[in-house]
C-alpha cells in the first residue's frame, strides 16, 4: 500500500535546481543526464542521473553522515507482466536471483553480504521487483559485482534443482503468509471480483498454486530473458562513496551486459464495474470483516490527490467520519478508508471489522458505511481538511529523509514509474492545488451511487452474517500458451575480465558511535540524548520501568489497557480533538506498553516540538479516564484477543511462554491478557495502575534531535512537575521445572503449516559477558540467513520460508529459542532436522570458517547500527536501561575478534542441551500427531 501523500503549500524554497552537465572524464559509454541540487534551506534529495550505453539508468546520491552505502536495483517487472494462468513468475524470480549466478556460488549471495556486515533483501509487487543491500562503505564494489552477475550471468547457473527448491520455498511462503493467516486469502479473492478477467491485477503477486506447479524451467528462463535486462532496470546508490570511482565500477561490472528486448509501458485503462458485486468467504477468524472498494484512477492521475484527501476525511483516523460512526459507537473494532494506487489502477477501499458484541452482522455494517458516505456529502470539505493535508505532507516529506535507504527507495521508485527521480516538487503541487470543489467532484464521479465490490469474510459456519448473498462467481481461468511475448534471441555474454574473483573490500571505514550527553530534570528524571543534524526532527521516548511485569496475573492486560486509555480524552479535550491537534502539527504521540516497560513515543518536527509536548503533558497529567472510552477499549481488547486466537504465531508465543514461566508468573501470560483477566478489569483498576506506573521515579527519557542538550532540557521543563517514587517490581513467582524430551502439541485444526518452537529459559541480558558470547556462539547455527538451520530447512529441504535460533535476554531472565513455520506435511521431518542441527553443533561446535564469518559479519555490521534516529535511540536505551558504559560496543568488538573457538564451542555444550529444552508444535493435530509419536517422543496435548 502506498504511503499516504499529503500536501503543503509550495514555495520557491522547495524547488531544486536541475541542470544538464557534461563531464569530460566520465567512463566511456556513461552519459550524465541530470544533476539536481538543493541548498541547506531546501527540502529534497540531491542526485545525479546517468545512463549506460546498454540503457541502464544509474542514480547517485551522496550522504556522508554514516560510513555506509545502500544499493538498490529495481526492475520494472512485477506480476502485471505475467499472463493469465502463468502467474507467480516475478515473485519466483525474487527468490531465484539469490541462488547464485555464473561467477557467484550457490548460497553465496547471502553469505557475502552478511559477512561484509551488511543486510539485504528483495521485494516484489504488481509493478516492480527490487533487490537491495546496505553495507559498510568499503564494500560497495563487492555489491556491484554481485548485482551485475545476477543481471548478466544468471542463466548459466540456473538448474532444475534450484528451481524446484525455490518453488517449494514460495509454496511455504504462501502457506505462512496467506493460507495460515486470518483473512489471508481475502485479497486475492477480492481482486478476482474487482478486476476484469485477464487484468494484470486479477491474480496474486505470489501466484496461484496451480500456476506455479505448471511452470517449467524453460518458462523461467524466458521470463528472465524478457524482463531482466539493464534497459529495464534502475541502479540507485546512496551513501558515502567516491562518485567517479563508483561510476568506473558501475561501468566495469554492468557496462558489458547487453540490452534486453525493448520494454514498453503497459496501457493504463480505467477499471469499471457494470454493477455492484457481492462476494463472501468463510475463514478461521473471530471478527466478521466487510471490505468495499470502488474503482477510480491510477497512480499520479490528475484525480489521485483529491481522492486521497477524500479517503482521509472519510476514514483516516480518529477525526474521520468512519471512526465516529463505526468505531466510536462500538459497532466496529476497527474501520478505515484508504486509496492505494498502483501503476495501472487504484482502489478506493473501505473496511470494517465488526464487533460481535453488537451482533457482528455485516449487512448492518454496510448500512452504516452507506450512511457515513451520505453524511460526507452533507458535510463537505472544510478548511481544516485542506490545511491538515498540507501540514502532514511537509512532515512526511522531512521524516522520509532520515535514512539513506529511504531516500534511495524514493529515487528508485520515482525513476521507475515516472522517469524522474525528483518528484517532490510536482507531488507538492498536485496535492497543494486540490480544492474543496475537486474533492466533491471526484466523490460524485467515482463514489456516489457507483458500482462497487462488497466482500464479507465471516467465521466458519456463520454465513448468516454476510452482507448480501453472492452475486458474482469468478470465471474459470484460461491458461496462456506462453509465459512471455516479445522474446528475442538471447546470446550469453562472455565477460571481458575475470569475474570469478570477488573484489576486495576497501580500507575499513572509521566507525564512531553517536556522541551522547546525559542530563536530568529538576525532579531527577534522567535524560540521555544525542544531536543529529540530518533532519530538523525530534524523536523522543519516555520510558517507564514496569509495564506488564508490574501487573498481577489475574489482571493481565491492564498495562496495555491503561496505555490505550492515555491515548484517549483528557480533562480538557476529547480524543478526537487531541488527534486533530496532532494532525495539524504533523506530529505523532503514542502511549504503549510492553513486558517490562510502558512508554510514550513522540515524533515531531523541531519547529513544532513545544506544541507537541503540550499535548503529551495534557494526556499524561490530565487524563479524563471516561467510562465510555474504557468500555469501548475494553471491548476492543476482548475482541482482539479472540481474533488473535486464530493466529498460529500468537498461539505459539502464548503457549511457549506458559511452558517456560508458568501460569502464575506475568511472564507466562500474554501482556494482552486473557479473556478472563481482561473481562474482570475495571476503570478503577486502570486508575490505580496509572498511579503506580506513571510516576516520575519510573521515568527515563531518550531524545534524538537537531537540538543541543540545553535546548532539549529546556523544552522538557514541563515534565519537572512530575512526581512520585519508583515502583519496585514484585517478586517473581517460582518458575516451573522444564521437562525436556517431551513434545507439546497445541491443536489448530486445518492449519496449512505447523509452528515449531524449541527452547528453554536462558541468560539475562549482558553486553560483554556470557549472554553476549552466547549470541556470538549461536550466530552460525541460527543467527544469520546462511546459518546451518536455515540453509538446511529452507534452502536444502524446502520445508519452510525461514528458520532461525536466538538468545533474547532481559533484566531478570532470558530465553533460547529455535523456531520455524513449516509445511504441515513435513512437521516430523522438520523437527528431526532441527534436532540434528542443534545436536551436531553442540557436539562438534563451529568451524574455523564459521568463526571467521561470524567475526567479520558482526564487527563490520557496526557501521549500520546508528543511521536512523530510532537506531540511535535504541543504542542509548540499552546504555540507560542496563547501565552500560558508553563505549560498550567497542568492548563487544574486541570480544568478537578475540574470543576463541574453543570458548564458544564450550559455551555451545553448556547452552544447547536438548534434554533441558521443551518442544512446542502448533498445528493440525489430526494430521501430524502420529508421525511425531513415531519418532519416539512422548506427546502431550496443550490447551489455551
Amino acid at each position: 500500500m502506498k504511503r499516504w501523500i499529503l500536501a503543503v503549500a509550495i514555495s520557491s524554497a522547495l524547488a531544486g535546481c536541475a541542470n544538464q552537465e557534461s563531464v569530460s572524464n566520465l567512463p566511456a559509454g556513461v552519459t550524465l543526464l541530470e544533476t539536481v541540487k538543493f541548498t541547506e534551506s531546501q527540502v529534497g534529495i540531491p542526485y545525479k542521473k546517468y545512463q549506460l550505453s546498454n540503457g541502464l539508468t544509474v542514480i547517485l546520491h551522496q550522504d556522508k553522515s554514516d560510513p555506509l552505502v545502500h544499493v538498490d536495483v529495481t526492475y520494472h517487472v512485477g506480476s502485471a507482466r505475467e499472463f493469465e494462468g502463468r502467474s507467480g513468475f516475478a515473485h519466483l524470480f525474487e527468490h531465484m536471483m539469490f541462488q547464485g549466478s555464473q561467477h557467484v556460488g550457490d548460497e553465496q549471495h547471502f553469505k557475502t553480504v552478511t559477512e561484509a556486515g551488511g543486510t539485504l533483501n528483495g521485494t516484489t509487487n504488481t509493478d516492480r521487483t527490487n533487490y537491495f543491500e546496505t553495507v559498510p562503505s568499503n564494500q560497495l564494489e563487492k555489491m556491484l559485482w554481485l548485482e551485475s552477475d545476477r543481471m548478466g550471468f544468471f542463466l548459466p547457473a540456473l538448474t532444475e534443482k534450484k528451481f524446484e527448491v525455490q518453488r517449494e520455498t514460495v509454496k511455504n511462503e504462501r502457506a505462512q503468509r496467506i493460507d495460515n493467516q486470518p483473512y489471508g486469502r481475502m485479497g486475492e479473492q477480492f481482486n478476482q471480483a474487482f478486476y476484469p478477467q485477464g487484468h494484470q491485477y486479477s491474480w496474486p503477486v505470489i501466484g496461484w498454486p496451480e500456476d506455479l506447479q505448471r511452470a517449467n524451467l524453460d518458462d523461467v528462463k524466458h521470463f528472465f530473458q524478457r524482463w531482466y535486462g539493464p534497459n529495464n532496470a534502475t541502479l540507485t546508490i546512496g551513501g558515502d562513496f567516491d562518485e567517479f570511482q563508483t561510476l568506473a565500477w558501475v561501468n566495469k561490472y554492468f557496462g558489458e551486459i547487453p540490452s534486453g528486448p525493448k520494454v514498453e509501458p503497459d496501457e493504463k485503462q480505467l477499471v469499471s464495474l457494470d454493477k455492484t458485486r457481492y462476494i463472501s468467504m468463510e475463514d478461521r477468524v473471530h471478527l466478521p470483516l466487510l471490505r468495499i472498494a470502488f474503482p477510480t484512477v491510477y497512480a499520479r492521475h490528475q484525480d489521485e490527490a483529491a481522492l486521497d484527501l477524500l479517503s482521509n476525511i472519510l476514514g483516516g483516523g480518529k477525526t474521520s467520519i468512519f471512526y465516529k460512526n463505526l468505531v466510536k459507537d462500538g459497532y466496529a473494532v476497527q474501520a478505515g478508508v484508504s486509496h492505494p494506487c498502483q501503476e495501472l489502477a487504484c482502489q478506493f477501499s473501505m473496511y470494517a471489522l465488526a464487533n460481535p458484541a453488537k451482533g457482528g452482522n455485516l449487512a448492518d455494517i454496510e448500512q452504516r458505511i452507506q450512511e457515513s458516505i451520505a453524511e460526507f456529502e452533507q458535510r463537505g470539505v472544510t478548511d481544516d481538511d485542506l490545511e491538515k493535508v498540507k501540514v502532514q505532507f511537509e512532515a512526511s516529506t522531512i521524516f522520509g529523509l532520515q535514512s539513506v535507504s529511504g531516500k534511495v527507495s524514493t529515487l528508485a521508485f520515482n525513476q521507475t514509474f515516472s522517469g524522474n527521480p525528483d518528484m517532490i516538487t510536482s507531488d507538492l503541487k498536485r496535492y497543494a492545488n486540490v480544492t474543496k470543489a475537486d474533492v466533491m467532484r471526484v466523490f460524485n464521479q467515482y463514489i456516489k451511487n457507483k458500482p462497487m465490490v462488497v466482500m464479507s469474510v465471516v467465521p466458519e459456519g456463520q454465513d448468516k452474517l454476510i452482507a448480501h448473498e453472492d452475486t458474482f462467481t469468478p470465471p474459470a481461468l484460461s491458461v496462456s500458451s506462453v509465459a512471455v511475448e516479445g522474446l528475442e534471441e538471447h546470446k550469453q555474454v562472455v565477460s571481458s575480465f575475470d569475474r570469478t574473483k570477488m573484489p576486495e573490500a576497501g580500507p575499513a571505514p572509521v566507525l564512531s558511535s553517536p556522541t551522547l550527553w546525559k542530563g536530568s530534570l529538576a525532579n531527577n528524571i534522567e535524560v540521555m540524548g544525542t544531536e543529529s543534524e540530518e533532519t530538523p526532527t525530534v524523536e523522543l521516548v519516555i520510558y517507564l520501568n514496569g509495564g506488564h511485569r508490574l501487573v498481577p496475573v489475574e489482571k493481565a492486560g491492564l498495562s496495555g489497557l491503561t496505555a490505550a486509555m492515555l491515548n484517549e480524552s483528557s480533562v480538557s479535550r476529547s480524543s478526537e480533538e487531541l488527534a486533530q491537534a496532532l494532525e495539524m502539527l504533523g506530529s505523532s504521540v503514542t502511549f504503549g506498553s510492553s513486558a517490562y516497560q510502558s512508554y510514550i513515543k513522540v515524533s515531531s518536527l523541531t519547529s513544532r516540538l513545544d506544541e507537541t509536548l503540550a499535548v503529551v503533558q495534557e494526556r499524561l497529567f490530565e487524563p479524563a479516564f471516561k467510562a465510555s472510552d474504557f468500555d469501548r477499549l475494553k471491548q476492543q481488547q476482548l475482541q482482539s484477543l479472540q481474533h488473535m486466537m486464530s493466529d498460529p504465531n500468537f498461539l505459539a508465543n502464548t503457549a511457549f511462554d506458559g511452558l517456560l514461566y508458568g501460569s502464575e508468573s506475568p511472564l507466562g501470560v500474554s501482556s494482552s491478557g486473557t479473556l478472563e483477566s481482561v473481562s474482570s478489569l475495571t476503570l478503577n483498576d486502570v486508575k490505580a495502575f496509572y498511579k503506580e506506573q506513571y510516576r516520575a521515579g519510573n521515568a527515563q527519557i531518550i531524545a534524538v534531535s537537531n537540538l543541543s542538550e540545553s535546548e532539549v532540557l529546556g523544552k522538557l521543563k514541563g515534565f519537572s512537575q512530575w512526581s512520585g517514587a519508583a515502583t519496585p517490581l514484585p517478586p517473581l513467582s517460582k518458575l516451573p521445572k522444564l521437562k525436556g524430551g517431551k513434545i507439546y502439541i497445541l491443536d489448530k485444526p486445518g492449519a496449512a503449516q505447523s509452528v515449531i518452537k524449541i527452547g528453554k529459559r536462558a541468560l539475562p541480558y549482558d553486553a560483554t559477558g556470557e549472554y553476549f558470547k552466547s549470541y556470538l556462539m549461536n550466530y552460525p547455527l541460527g543467527g544469520a540467513f546462511n546459518s546451518r538451520i536455515n540453509l538446511n530447512l529452507r534452502e536444502d529441504k524446502g520445508y519452510t520460508y525461514g528458520a532461525r535460533s536466538f538468545f533474547a535476554g532481559g533484566i531478570e531472565l532470558g530465553v533460547y529459542q529455535a523456531q520455524a513455520s513449516v509445511r504441515s506435511d513435513v512437521t516430523s521431518e522438520a523437527l528431526v532436522e532441527f534436532v540434528k542441527e542443534i545436536k551436531a553443533y553442540r557436539q562438534s561446535g563451529m568451524t574455523d570458517e564459521e568463526l571467521a564469518f561470524m567475526r567479520a559479519s558482526i564487527s563490520q555490521g557496526k557501521a549500520l547500527d546508528y543511521e536512523t534516529p530510532y537506531q540511535k535511540a535504541g543504542f542509548m536505551r540499552r546504555i540507560q536501561r542496563f547501565e552500560l558504559d558508553d563505549n560498550f560496543t567497542e568492548q563487544q568488538t574486541k570480544i568478537t575478534n578475540s574470543v576463541s573457538k574453543d570458548e564458544l564451542n564450550t559455551l555451545a555444550k553448556k547452552q544447547l542441551d536438548l534434554h533441558k529444552m521443551v518442544v512446542l508444535i502448533v498445528g493440525d493435530k489430526a494430521s501430524i500427531e502420529a508421525d511425531i509419536k513415531a519418532l519416539g517422543y512422548p506427546v502431550k496435548t496443550l490447551e489455551l
